[in-house]
């Protein structure tokens, strides 16, 4: 089947599996901010994706998403490898108008994939595989706290230095993946010409600043929000 098979293939399951992940950032992102002008409304929105059928439906769904789009990444970056051999140098040498991030988007994928998992075990694990194992309390610090009070969590690890930079850094590695992911999806789904490619990158450009923006903005807001005592925000 030429869909798995061939390089154009595997570039559009990559790229069809990239666009529904960058959805979920938006989602994710706007549901964080709602955390900054209601935690009531927050935890509403953490109780209805809880130990729920259809949001575990939708994490295993988005799990498979996000396996498909790492193992097809690994699939084209060792085809790449191994078409260019011995030639690789003089391959990097010449492509002058090529971005870094183009150049490096597996090695920023793996950085986005090792902080993945510390968001995983700092919410995730904590909250609906808590919930799915029997578990309503959880540990944070001295205090056990419900699995469905999101607001609780991003107060808590939000307030620690290093989580802080932890994800400002996995902020700067997703803008840069999605800068050249995003028009380079949209390019490889036939969603483009000479014009209108440029016009996608400036768009990707923009998206990806505003989508990062938002992340930072909600980490960043907490951390200030602790370090007043939550009475200055």
């Amino acid at each position: 089947m030429w869909l798995l098979n061939s390089s154009i293939g595997k570039k559009l399951i990559m790229s069809i599996s990239g666009i529904v992940l960058v959805l979920f950032l938006t989602f994710h992102a706007a549901m964080n901010v709602a955390a900054v002008f209601s935690e009531k409304a927050y935890n509403m929105i953490c109780a209805l994706l809880g130990a729920n059928w259809y949001a575990v439906a939708a994490t295993v769904v988005l799990a498979g998403i996000v396996a498909i789009h790492f193992l097809y990444a690994l699939l084209l970056t060792f085809q790449n490898m191994k078409a260019r051999g011995s030639d690789s140098y003089a391959v990097n040498t010449r492509q002058k108008n090529v971005t870094w991030a183009s150049k490096n988007m597996f090695v920023l994928g793996i950085i986005v994939v090792g902080f993945m998992l510390l968001h995983f075990a700092q919410f995730w694990y904590k909250m609906m595989f808590a919930e799915l194992i029997g578990s309503h309390e959880v540990a944070l610090g001295d205090k056990l706290v419900s699995t469905q009070n999101g607001a609780a969590f991003i107060n808590y690890y939000f307030s620690q230095l290093w989580v802080v930079i932890c994800y400002l850094i996995w902020y700067v590695a997703l803008w840069f993946h999605l800068t050249h992911g995003i028009w380079s999806s949209v390019q490889t789904m036939g969603l483009s010409n000479n014009i209108w490619i440029k016009r996608w990158k400036v768009i990707g450009n923009i998206y990806a600043t505003l989508l990062m923006a938002a992340f930072a903005f909600v980490t960043i807001f907490f951390y200030l929000k602790s370090l007043c005592g939550g009475s200055c925000c």
